[in-house]
């Protein structure tokens, strides 16, 4: 009896030990400046007061410290611009000597600005306009134009993208174009009616895109991450048939919707969340798996595992 209250007291250790000490961030994203890693991500701590984007740092990916932001702790606190409820999935990029924040609140993207990775990033309170609901934004450069891939919530969470203005302030509407929506098996695990694409990165190899996305509901246990690859930014895009990230292949459930970063040696990483445990979803843990990118083919990297990020 002993040794089974023993063994019990261990396993509730080790639960709290990863609720405590990892930053329990879903839909996260590490951006790189002058040394410092910046962690961004949907909030999932409760023991946390307050709504918005908590933003961790470390100098070697390994040890984590924070919440750092300028108000607060966080990088954008409710009421510093657009969103009331529900923010989601940030990206955080760097532009003519700004920092901004690409993000989610009340099912709407708008984008804020700061003079820090710390903040605190503000807008004007306004969201990018839109005939639908729309999430998870992603902002690429290129040749002097900003597209902006994220999902439109009609008929199932789909990825579209659109160029932008060159102010952040508007699509140009004209532009607007499906890349992906869920059409494989494995997008697509319990047959739902409303299917999910969601979570894009895109990023360029020699001549060919590679758009990032997860599939299937977060709460599913099948949520994965594979990618689709084009010639041009808008499509279209060719699917590999299987994700390569994956309850199969790091060995947790709900294994997704992260960004692609690289250390400052160049190594190419993948940050993404994983469900809480085999039989909780939320909150959410944090996770870094080396991958690389090899005669056009994404993998986890050859012997490399799943790392959880910790405080």
């Amino acid at each position: 009896m002993k040794l089974v209250k023993y063994l019990y007291i261990m396993l509730f250790s080790v639960v709290i030990y990863a609720q405590d000490n990892n930053p329990l961030l879903a839909d996260p994203t590490i951006f790189e400046h002058n040394g410092t890693y910046y962690l961004y991500g949907t909030k999932g701590s409760k023991a946390i007061e307050g709504e918005g984007f908590l933003v961790y740092t470390s100098t070697d990916l390994k040890t984590w410290s924070g919440p750092a932001g300028a108000h607060d702790g966080y990088a954008f606190k409710k009421g510093d611009g657009f969103g009331t409820w529900g923010f989601w999935a940030p990206q955080v990029f760097q532009h003519n000597g700004k920092f901004y924040m690409a993000y989610t609140a009340d099912e709407n993207i708008a984008i804020a600005v700061a003079d820090s990775p710390l903040g605190p990033f503000k807008n004007d309170g306004n969201a990018i306009k839109s005939d639908v609901r729309q999430i998870d934004p992603y902002i690429y450069f290129e040749d002097g134009k900003v597209y902006m891939y994220h999902v439109r919530l009609d008929n199932g969470n789909r990825i579209f993208v659109a160029e932008m203005e060159p102010d952040f302030t508007a699509l140009k509407t004209n532009t607007l174009k499906e890349c992906i929506t869920a059409t494989e098996q494995w997008e697509d695990t319990e047959k739902v009616k409303w299917t999910v694409t969601e979570g894009p990165t895109v990023l360029k190899k020699d001549g060919t895109y590679y758009l990032i996305y997860s599939a299937n509901d977060f709460r599913n246990k099948d949520y994965a991450v594979g990618y689709a690859t084009a010639s041009t930014p808008y499509g279209p895009w060719k699917k590999v048939s299987t994700p390569f990230i994956s309850r199969h292949t790091v060995g947790y459930p709900g294994s997704g919707h992260g960004d692609v970063f690289y250390d400052k040696k160049g190594n190419m990483y993948y940050v993404f969340h994983t469900h809480f445990s085999d039989t909780e979803v939320a909150p959410r843990k944090t996770a870094v798996v080396p991958i690389s990118l090899k005669k056009g083919k994404l993998t986890i990297q050859k012997g490399k595992t799943i790392v959880w990020l910790s405080l």
